[in-house]
């Protein structure tokens, strides 16, 4: 098989050029950290900056929120192959503790894709390995 046959290669092509990767994604600091398409997961570091924080100090739930879905939502478009748009069409975020650290590390899993509609998880950790938020979606699965 070759790197254009492999939707991961691809995908690790298209978000290790920073021509490629998306304005809100360079926005909050998406650092891909590793992929695997078996268990349909995408990891990356997410990177808060100083517009992000509320006044006590923590990273604003809707930006912990968008970390979450930026990573549920990159899952997703590897495991449909590169080949859809995936909308979120619902998402539910669990805050669990404040997010203090400049950097997180998410993990987004598809849990089930059907022709459809993909339903995702999201795991955020702060810097230290500090679960800080879990979060659920449903994507829609819009072939380009």
């Amino acid at each position: 098989m070759s790197a254009g046959d492999d939707p991961a290669a691809r995908f690790v092509a298209l978000f290790s050029d920073p021509a490629h990767i998306p304005a809100v994604s360079k926005h909050f600091g998406f650092e891909l950290i590793g992929l695997d398409p078996d268990a349909r997961t995408v990891e990356a570091w997410f990177s808060a900056r100083p517009e992000f924080l509320n006044p006590n100090g923590s990273i604003q739930g809707g930006i912990v929120t968008g970390f979450l879905d930026e990573a549920m939502s990159a899952a997703a478009f590897m495991a449909a192959d590169l080949k859809a748009a995936v909308p979120t069409l619902e998402m539910k975020t669990s805050f669990l503790r404040p997010l203090m650290t400049a950097r997180a590390r998410a993990i987004g899993q598809v849990a089930r894709l059907g022709t459809s509609v993909a339903f995702l998880e999201g795991r955020l950790w702060n810097e230290d390995g500090v679960l800080c938020a879990t979060s659920t979606a449903t994507a829609a699965i819009r072939p380009f």
